[in-house]
């Protein structure tokens, strides 16, 4: 089977009712996003941070994968499918996607402040000040905050190298380091960017640009790609 390499932000997630801060001008669920999303806001007020995340997992207790979510899942039946998220909730998962390397962190998930290695699943609880890990130290939410270094990134890179055919949808290819990921998909590799509102970036190879929404361009992409093997 070919690799199908895919890159997915906020767009493909917006579609379940998933929030994101770059929906509202700087504001997360109306919480300026350094003082939830920074590490210098978790040491700022620590309680305020855990329960913004503690909310955050009851809103994606009550969404569901769509149809984008779905489609990639699909093309597991012909290709060898790769998805490297931006995104911290687990609609691909749930969608039924097998291999997902999710660079930012997850949601669903959180780990020992001494130990970045010992994380643990907690699913859609609460989390609280007091909750330790077994090291003693205050167990916090298992997201690449900003300022903090994106340690999967060189994994994604390598899987990006391998890609036969790369897929992006819904990022605006504005954030770095995963911004920087298709430099690493080889030249003459087909590249597919589905976005309602595609970057204006030029780009230094050939991209075939989707102006749809994540759902509405899976269907199209679906039947390319089928059509194609």
């Amino acid at each position: 089977m070919k690799n199908l390499v895919v890159l997915t932000g906020a767009g493909i997630s917006a579609e379940s009712g998933v929030k994101t801060f770059r929906d509202s001008g700087g504001l997360w669920e109306n919480h300026n996003v350094m003082d939830v999303a920074s590490y210098d806001g978790w040491l700022r007020n620590p309680s305020m941070v855990l329960e913004f995340y503690n909310q955050r997992r009851l809103q994606l207790a009550d969404v569901s994968p769509n149809r984008a979510h779905l489609a990639l899942a699909e093309l597991e039946e012909i290709f060898n499918v790769i998805i490297i998220t931006q995104n911290v909730d687990d609609l691909h998962e749930r969608a039924g996607s097998k291999n997902i390397l999710h660079i930012h962190g997850e949601l669903t998930k959180v780990r020992s402040t001494q130990d970045e290695n010992y994380i643990v699943d907690i699913g859609y609880t609460a989390m609280n000040l007091g909750d330790t890990a077994p090291d003693g130290s205050q167990l916090r939410p298992h997201i690449v905050w900003f300022g903090e270094a994106v340690p999967a990134i060189e994994e994604a890179s390598k899987i990006c190298q391998n890609a036969d055919v790369f897929l992006i949808i819904g990022t605006s290819l504005n954030v770095y380091p995963a911004a920087g990921l298709i430099h690493y998909v080889p030249f003459f590799t087909p590249v597919y960017y589905l976005d309602p509102n595609p970057t204006q970036s030029g780009f230094s190879r050939k991209v075939t640009i989707i102006t749809k929404n994540a759902s509405e361009g899976m269907e199209e992409i679906l039947k390319k790609l089928k059509s194609d093997v």
